[in-house]
């Protein structure tokens, strides 16, 4: 070990706003060394001199010890402050822990192994594609990009664990819908406290008496309507690899992907290259292979990944039929297919041909034209769904034709009411102390099903 490495001076100490977190400050020569020694052991780099720990299960204080005397290994001598010091050496537990047959040290080893699949999704090396909730314990679903290997977690914060892993992606995603179909929603669950909390504490050292910098985008949960569109082409992929039973098809142009159910008698059209405000996907129901289409609906490519989701699934259930051609669209219909409206006190408007129901805030809503409804060779959208400033200058829009199943309508007029999203946001965050209270879930027995599924 060279002299200037040895020189190099590391001051660890508690974070000054974030209650467990702990701090790396840097000086003299040789820096880089003691930088790779703190990296190597969960520190994270806040500028050229200081380094952050921030984990979700608050043990910065006993990984921080292990970072020292690694340090001292490497010949360096690092100064760790008395208030640190008191932390290393409290003793705690966590309290109601669900699985109280583990030991101390085997409660921190749980809690690490769910702190590295944390960083790996953080990180981007574990992809999540689906999220639920199972019995008030979250659940997901994903995949390794390096090994390519789909797995099952169960839990979250310091109690996630991966529950049972699949050989393919459509495998996991057919096994996870089938338990969790209910409460299936796209992409990772919302953050959660502690996940928000280390955050902060990585993007910010701030000081003991002020409130920490908000982490840069982070997510929040928001109404179904007002969530982020997210990625298309993926929630297609996914859609496919876990219904056997819809065939995807290019056209000659790679523009376009068509997507048909076996019965040949219910379509989808994707287009991938299209303004934001223009109609991306094309939904299309048939009596027979060969007839005239029954019903049509539209979505432009801004349309929320919640919305979308709710769309498919429908589809999915084989429910596209409910609607006979040729037959009136009466009041009866119109009422089924908004009555999740109704029931949660949305504003009913009628003007003129037009029927309208709008959220309390005026920012989404369903509108409904009579007259279109009574003209089925007519280009005329008969129902509107919507978000955004208005419906003359929405964020994203869903159309329909008069036949279009009032099953179909009411599922996505209940997502309007009641759905939720998430959605990228720089809202101010709230100091948050450590919460040493558990999930009372245990991780169940693996059951996830082996059913083969169809691999794009």
């Amino acid at each position: 070990m060279t002299t200037s490495s040895a020189a190099a001076h590391v001051r660890l100490d508690t974070h000054p706003t974030h209650t467990s977190a702990v701090t790396a400050t840097i000086t003299g020569p040789g820096q880089e060394r003691a930088r790779a020694v703190l990296t190597a052991h969960g520190f994270e780099a806040l500028d050229d001199d200081t380094l952050i720990m921030a984990r979700i299960d608050h043990e910065e204080p006993y990984w921080t010890e292990k970072a020292a005397q690694a340090l001292t290994a490497e010949r360096f001598t690092p100064e760790i402050t008395p208030r640190l010091r008191e932390a290393i050496d409290e003793e705690w537990t966590w309290a109601n822990y669900p699985m109280p047959w583990c030991t101390r040290a085997e409660i921190r080893e749980v809690s690490n192994e769910a702190q590295k699949i944390h960083d790996d999704i953080r990180h981007g090396r574990l992809i999540i594609h689906a999220h639920a909730d199972d019995n008030g314990t979250t659940v997901a679903v994903g995949t390794y990009r390096d090994s390519g290997k789909s797995v099952y977690l169960h839990g979250e914060n310091h109690l996630r664990q991966i529950a049972d892993t699949f050989d393919s992606l459509a495998q996991a995603l057919t096994s996870f819908e089938r338990f969790h179909g209910d409460t299936m929603r796209p992409g990772a669950a919302p953050v959660t406290d502690s996940e928000r909390a280390a955050a902060e504490a990585r993007a910010s050292l701030g000081t003991r008496d002020t409130e920490p910098e908000p982490p840069a985008h982070g997510p929040e949960m928001v109404p179904a309507y007002a969530a982020d569109a997210g990625d298309h082409d993926a929630i297609l992929d996914q859609f496919l690899a876990a219904h056997g039973d819809w065939e995807k098809w290019r056209t000659f142009s790679d523009d376009t992907t068509h997507a048909i159910h076996e019965s040949q008698t219910l379509r989808i059209e994707r287009i991938h290259e299209t303004h934001p405000r223009e109609t991306a996907w094309t939904v299309a129901a048939y009596e027979t292979p060969v007839s005239d289409r029954m019903w049509h609906l539209t979505a432009t490519g801004t349309t929320p990944a919640p919305v979308l989701q709710t769309l498919l699934q429908h589809l999915a259930e084989g429910d596209g039929w409910d609607t006979a051609i040729g037959s009136p669209v009466v009041e009866k219909t119109v009422t089924t297919a908004t009555k999740p409206l109704t029931d949660a006190g949305w504003k009913h408007t009628i003007d003129g041909r037009w029927i309208r129901w709008t959220n309390p805030s005026g920012d989404a809503g369903i509108q409904f034209d009579a007259f279109a409804a009574q003209q089925p060779n007519s280009t005329l959208v008969t129902w509107t769904i919507w978000a955004g400033p208005s419906i003359d200058h929405p964020t994203w829009t869903v159309t329909a034709s008069p036949y279009t199943p009032s099953s179909l309508l009411a599922d996505l007029a209940e997502d309007l009411a009641h759905g939720t999203g998430t959605r990228q946001t720089n809202a101010a965050p709230r100091e948050r102390g450590a919460r040493l209270a558990t999930t009372p879930a245990a991780v169940r027995p693996a059951t996830a099903s082996r059913t083969s599924g169809r691999t794009l």
